[in-house]
């Protein structure tokens, strides 16, 4: 499942790292005040004065909330990257005799818009990510509420997918499947 949900990783490990910072600074603040480690004086103040502190503190101040702004940045640019690659597969056997692409884009709207016609189905969207000799179908669903999703997967492993192979001459096809409920509202069919 590498690739398919990347901000997924990039949120467990950013939470992993701060859920370990976390525990740390609790560890030391308990350690401190316990006497177990005596790097601080348990009694002592937190700050030594009023002073103005020394230009290098600052500097690692402005640095730090800086890398801290440059993350959170990333943080959020991660959300927004929720599809899969796809890619242009090139079908030549030959390469000497010519070669042959076709992007993914073009064999997954014709089959999107065949879902998107089901009984209880709003909208489909369908990535072809991968290589040619180790392909994933990634769909997302959207039924409307109360629709049957079991009748929706029969069709589409009776009918859509076996149909999207022969298209594209593979014998075996993973697919992962996203249902999604829609909203009540006024029925409008988008691929």
């Amino acid at each position: 499942m590498t690739g398919l949900n990347r901000p997924a990783r990039l949120n467990r490990a950013l939470l992993a790292l701060f859920g370990l910072l976390l525990l740390a600074a609790g560890g030391f603040v308990c350690a401190t005040h316990t006497g177990r480690l005596t790097v601080l004086e348990p009694r002592a103040p937190l700050v030594p004065g009023t002073g103005t502190p020394p230009t290098w503190v600052l500097y690692v101040t402005a640095a730090t909330a800086t890398l801290v702004g440059l993350l959170a940045l990333r943080w959020l640019a991660a959300q927004l990257a929720r599809r899969p690659k796809s890619r242009t597969w090139r079908l030549e056997r030959d390469p000497d005799r010519g070669r042959t692409e076709l992007a993914a884009r073009t064999a997954t709207e014709p089959f999107a818009g065949e879902v998107a016609t089901y009984d209880g189905v709003r909208t489909a969207r369908a990535t072809l990510t991968g290589t040619r000799w180790n392909p994933l179908l990634v769909l997302v669903v959207t039924v409307e509420e109360g629709a049957d999703t079991g009748a929706v997967r029969a069709r589409l492993d009776t009918e859509g997918l076996p149909r999207l192979r022969g298209a594209l001459d593979l014998d075996a096809l993973p697919v992962t499947v996203e249902f999604r409920f829609a909203a009540v509202g006024p029925e409008t069919r988008v691929h």
